[in-house]
């Protein structure tokens, strides 16, 4: 991908929506590979961003537990799926960092995330927000099929589970959509939410299969960090949030709109990172 200057950009003459490359169905295992790569190059902060959202999840879980149910505590873990893609935007920094020769300082990083953006993360946080309370909303509407009488058999709770199922995968399916390149848009290019949230949802609609693969691969990486009592997830963080950036750089062709002004994407990347 070319990554040129661009000058004297019309505001009102740039598209809807940025196009997107066809990929090839097996791409997303190169971009994980890309993940690990960026992982090795700047293990301290990678790791460190890594301990704070294991930890973040790990507590908001206990507290579930703790306080209410098991129930609560999988609706909870069900709301990280849609509010995850909040807390990549610090990583997508950092290998945006690395491809331009930068040191990957935290602080940078952290600035990126909680500062530059802040204003269209936050329209994106809005309708995440939205889209998990009306899940969440939904899912206590499922429970008028969970049987209270005697001991269930899992005939019994087979309603339930496949109802249960059937809404949140339409949730999980459109979230997935809206942010599979959505942000890493935004910290890339000065676009507005609506064009990034329009311009992923496209792409993702265009490459079904690999699209498909990296949605297994996400929520199986998930899995896998919290059935070991969220440790793996200080490793499976940044690997995700790094391969969704190179995700988002090898699908979507963004020339078309201007850089930021400041920034660490103010900044062209170097040509050999661009190939």
């Amino acid at each position: 991908m070319t990554d040129d200057v661009q000058d004297d950009i019309n505001r009102d003459e740039m598209p809807f929506v940025a196009p997107c490359r066809d990929l090839s169905p097996w791409a997303p295992f190169r971009w994980v590979r890309l993940g690990v790569s960026d992982l090795l190059q700047a293990p301290q902060q990678s790791l460190l961003y890594g301990l704070a959202i294991a930890l973040m999840i790990a507590i908001v879980s206990l507290l579930a537990w703790l306080k209410g149910s098991q129930w609560i505590m999988f609706a909870m873990l069900g709301g990280f799926v849609f509010l995850a893609p909040l807390t990549c935007i610090g990583l997508y920094a950092i290998s945006a960092q690395l491809e331009r020769g930068q040191p990957p300082l935290m602080v940078r990083s952290l600035r990126a995330a909680f500062s530059r953006h802040l204003g269209n993360e936050m329209i994106f946080a809005i309708i995440l927000l939205i889209i998990f309370l009306v899940w969440a909303r939904a899912a206590v509407m499922v429970t008028v099929f969970f049987p209270t009488d005697g001991e269930q058999t899992f005939r019994d709770l087979l309603p339930y589970l496949t109802f249960g199922s059937l809404i949140g995968s339409v949730f999980a399916a459109a979230t997935f959509c809206a942010s599979a390149f959505s942000l890493p848009m935004i910290m890339h290019r000065d676009v507005d939410s609506i064009t990034a949230i329009v311009t992923s949802v496209n792409a993702v609609l265009r490459n079904k299969r690999a699209m498909a693969l990296w949605l297994l691969i996400i929520v199986a990486s998930l899995l896998l960090g919290v059935i070991t009592a969220f440790v793996g997830l200080i490793v499976i963080v940044p690997v995700i949030g790094y391969a969704a950036w190179h995700g988002y750089l090898e699908t979507i062709d963004a020339d078309q709109f201007p850089r930021h002004g400041v920034g660490i994407t103010s900044v062209p990347r170097s040509n050999s990172s661009a190939q």
